[in-house]
């Protein structure tokens, strides 16, 4: 069976069972656990399927949380930039993280580093912080976002106004060459410019998907940050806006 077929039946093996291992899908199939895992990456990674711990599922879009459903989109590119963001913040330093896809996804890769301080407005990255190796976890208040188990408003920019902290990282929701960093929400980014003020080292998150769109609300331009991790090349005008902010561009690699 060659490769193309193989895709094709193990969609079907996984739409019939609901969730199926890798290690039954190399049963079935007759091939390797690499070859089935080799085979498995490009199906996860446009969300054909969704990948677990040792097996995959069908995307269950009915009921599924829109964060949810944004962890699947481009998740290795994220995953990348997050583990070139991780490979740069040491045992016992502080870090505040804005919710965002590839900010919890940093959070995954930060599981392995010992008595971090950590602030957010992230549900997702406290629960994913908060109970290893010694970490101190800090949680702004205030309503939970429904869309992101994330906490917004007054109270929260407030509570992180607070600290201050060796690295802060956010999201964005967009990256113009004119006007920089972007949002399309106004709490959003209020909070993130706070974060930002906030850390010794100012550092934006993104995939290429964000580069050209242009958000609704400014938070702040490419001067205002210093390092922005991305997993490909921006466009052109980008990276001369970035080159001419004096602001750091590293690519991650995959």
């Amino acid at each position: 069976m060659n490769h193309s077929k193989r895709h094709g039946e193990i969609l079907r093996l996984v739409q019939e069972a609901g969730t199926i291992t890798i290690a039954e899908l190399a049963s079935k199939l007759d091939v390797s656990l690499e070859t089935v895992r080799r085979d498995v990456k490009p199906l996860t990674r446009d969300g054909s399927v969704l990948k677990m711990h040792g097996a995959i599922g069908v995307p269950s879009l009915v009921g599924e949380a829109p964060f949810e459903r944004r962890m699947r989109e481009n998740a290795e590119a994220k995953r990348a930039v997050a583990k070139a963001v991780a490979a740069t913040i040491r045992d016992g330093d502080s870090i505040m993280l804005d919710t965002g896809t590839t900010t919890s996804f940093l959070a995954r890769e930060l599981q392995s580093r010992r008595r971090l301080t950590v602030i957010t407005n992230s549900s997702d990255i406290a629960r994913t912080l908060a109970t290893v190796n010694g970490n101190k976890v800090y949680m702004a208040g205030g309503e939970l976002r429904s869309d992101s188990g994330a906490a917004f408003g007054g109270s929260a920019v407030e509570f992180v106004s607070r600290f201050s902290v060796n690295h802060a990282v956010i999201t964005t929701g967009a990256v113009d060459a004119a006007m920089g960093i972007m949002d399309y929400d106004l709490e959003e980014a209020e909070f993130a410019r706070m974060v930002l003020s906030r850390g010794a080292r100012r550092l934006v998150v993104t995939d290429h998907t964000k580069f050209g769109r242009q958000g609704l609300v400014q938070v702040c331009r490419f001067d205002g940050i210093g390092e922005l991790y991305t997993d490909r090349e921006p466009p052109a005008d980008i990276t001369a806006a970035l080159d001419a902010a004096d602001t750091a561009l590293v690519i991650a690699k995959s």
